[in-house]
């Protein structure tokens, strides 16, 4: 059996059409309506020396009970700052670039979605961990890292001191490998040789705000760099043998007793051996 369809005139397909799409406009600004409202603090930059930072939220409308209010940082809940509150806020004591990134203020209703407002707060980049120098022996690996504190998170860059003047790297040797994450960037080096990896590095980091740099230094060595505590000490003896020998060679004569002079004092002993005995007689 075949199903039968029945199709509207045009007019009345197009009056339909127009009234669903009536009834979609004007629900909408119904549901906006009802929606959360929060005001907060605009955006921040956190520079040398400042003043405290409040950062604010005031929910100014609620389309239900609220249940909870709280602060997050970077999508992490801040402990100690849940309350029950429309007009809440969180204070930054002593900003500093470590305090910076994105803070939400959150609101929990007991019977709606939660509504939330996002407030920057940014910094220029300041590295707090590098390596100022890296010792290694030719044919190793080296790892150079820096990580930094700051918001937004930087753009890193490596670069190498040639002819008094940094150059950035390209891994044009395919020994040079650069990592980078975030707040944190390596460059590796493998096969290490003597002849051009030696030098002065800088990794530099750079957002929107500022951007700062720091240098390592990097050391390579020969492959007989483990001998040279042996070669230093087989040095040292070989120079004292030499001291000895060239002394006594160099004796004074008076020091060293004449032949003839030992033969006369064993006669006059000889003498006076024979004198004794005849006293004796």
């Amino acid at each position: 059996m075949m199903a039968r369809y029945c199709s509207l005139p045009p007019a009345a397909a197009a009056s339909l059409s127009l009234l669903l799409v009536l009834m979609a406009t004007s629900l909408s600004p119904v549901a906006a309506q009802n929606e959360p409202k929060i005001n907060n603090s605009d955006h921040v930059i956190i520079v040398a020396n400042m003043l405290p930072i409040d950062l604010q939220c005031n929910l100014t409308f609620s389309p239900n009970s609220l249940n909870v209010s709280f602060w997050k940082k970077n999508g992490e809940e801040i402990a100690g700052t849940r309350r029950n509150t429309t007009n809440t806020e969180y204070r930054i004591a002593k900003p500093k670039a470590d305090d910076s990134g994105w803070y939400q203020c959150m609101f929990y209703f007991l019977s709606y979605p939660a509504a939330n407002a996002t407030i920057e707060v940014k910094a220029a980049p300041e590295i707090t961990g590098h390596k100022k120098s890296e010792n290694k022996n030719e044919g190793q690996s080296a790892l150079m890292y820096c990580k930094s504190v700051g918001y937004p998170h930087p753009e890193w860059t490596w670069t190498k001191k040639v002819d008094d003047r940094f150059v950035e790297i390209s891994n044009s040797t395919g020994r040079f490998f650069i990592s980078t994450r975030e707040n944190y960037t390596e460059l590796s080096i493998v096969n290490l040789e003597i002849e051009m990896d030696p030098g002065e590095y800088q990794c530099n980091a750079t957002n929107s705000i500022n951007s700062t740099y720091v240098t390592t230094i990097l050391r390579v060595r020969s492959h007989l760099a483990p001998l040279w505590p042996f070669l230093g000490i087989l040095a040292e003896i070989i120079i004292l043998v030499v001291i000895i020998v060239i002394y006594e060679k160099r004796k004074r004569p008076d020091e060293v007793p004449d032949a003839g002079q030992m033969k006369t004092n064993s006669t006059n002993n000889h003498k006076d051996k024979n004198l004794r005995q005849r006293n004796t007689n």
